[in-house]
């Protein structure tokens, strides 16, 4: 029975994508390396939307997390971070276990920021220096308008450092880096860049290495100035895995060819296609419709079958591959991932295995039940 992986992340992998991650070692510090992360860096920057650096850390996108704030700021430094789940509050917690004082705007879980409410919290602290945003929180299913969330930051405070975990978003969805003037974009290799966990990707703006040359926090793997001189010489500041940005290098052709607008309508049908079967089967969402991500759906569970029972029934009798909750959300959710490598096929077949283990486990939906 072939698995259909259909978490969050890390997500399928491409025939093509697997072939290259087999290839032949190389020397990461010969001239074939220097050119394999010149392209890549390249085609990063047109699905980030942005002239500015990339820089490229072998971690997963919580390392995205801890460069921002070990490159950005100093010891005591105020900010504002907007957290709507698991993810948006870990990144806080990283700012704080670096001891800089943040302050939270304070979200229901299944909604989004809303701009004036994060305005208002600016407004009562004039000293921040920075603003972290989740554009997409995988434990809730929902994605932030970061665009009216940044033109409603820059209104307020021109000078401000925003900073974007667009882990399970970036390459799925827009993001404008320059055009939205955000100063740091963050994202991981297994979300919708269709490789394995390894690679975490990050975009700094103008503004955020003015800010870097004047933070005095300890850091040397994260350090961005070690990694931008290598980089300028083709290289790494330590080994990098090679076999991932053989990887990366072909996700990115292939995503090149199938354009940004693309990619955009494909992940925005297969979430229409997830949320209208979950509807039709009388599952309510947990994310509020309006503000429904185009990569996770969020699906409350029926009041007598518990998440467990779901993604065990799936996973073995189906071969379909789904996440429950997080935290206060465990047992009170499951959670469909669709995207990177994903097309409406996969999404149909994971919604009918959905639907045939609701039935063998005794659900039946409010209609049915009203019949």
């Amino acid at each position: 029975m072939s698995q259909n992986l259909r978490i969050p992340g890390p997500t399928p992998i491409p025939p093509q994508v697997a072939e290259a991650l087999g290839r032949p070692m190389i020397n990461h510090r010969g001239p074939e390396f220097a050119a394999l992360l010149g392209r890549v860096t390249e085609q990063l920057q047109y699905f980030f939307q942005t002239t500015n650096r990339i820089l490229t850390f072998p971690s997963s996108g919580s390392g995205g997390w801890e460069a921002t704030v070990v490159n950005l700021f100093n010891p005591g430094d105020a900010v504002l971070a907007a957290p709507i789940g698991v993810f948006g509050d870990r990144f806080a917690k990283v700012g704080e276990t670096f001891g800089l004082n943040v302050t939270r705007v304070e979200t229901e879980w299944g909604q989004a920021n809303d701009p004036q409410a994060v305005v208002e919290a600016l407004s009562r602290l004039p000293e921040a220096k920075g603003v972290f945003l989740t554009q997409n929180e995988t434990s809730t299913g929902v994605m932030n308008d970061i665009q009216a969330l940044a033109t409603a930051i820059r209104g307020v405070r021109p000078d401000i450092l925003i900073c974007v975990d667009a882990v399970s978003s970036l390459s799925c969805v827009d993001l404008q880096m320059d055009a939205w003037d955000l100063d740091i974009v963050l994202t991981g290799s297994q979300k919708g860049w269709m490789v394995p966990p390894g690679l975490a990707m990050i975009g700094v703006s103008e503004r955020a290495w003015k800010a870097h040359e004047q933070s005095r926090m300890p850091r040397f793997y994260w350090d961005f100035t070690r990694v931008a001189r290598t980089a300028d010489k083709g290289q790494t500041p330590y080994t990098p895995p090679v076999n991932l940005f053989f990887g990366l290098d072909v996700a990115l052709a292939m995503m090149r060819e199938e354009g940004r607008e693309a990619i955009f309508a494909r992940h925005q049908r297969c979430a229409e296609l997830t949320r209208e079967r979950a509807v039709a089967m009388g599952l309510e969402l947990y994310a509020n419709p309006a503000v429904a991500s185009n990569t996770v759906t969020a699906i409350k569970t029926p009041e007598d079958i518990g998440a467990k029972a779901i993604t065990k029934a799936l996973r073995e009798r189906e071969g379909v591959v789904i996440a429950g909750g997080q935290e206060r959300l465990d047992g009170r959710i499951i959670r469909v991932g669709h995207l990177g490598y994903v097309h409406e096929p996969e999404m149909t077949a994971c919604m009918d295995a959905l639907e045939r283990q609701l039935q063998a486990l005794g659900y039946q939906s409010p209609a049915s039940v009203r019949g």
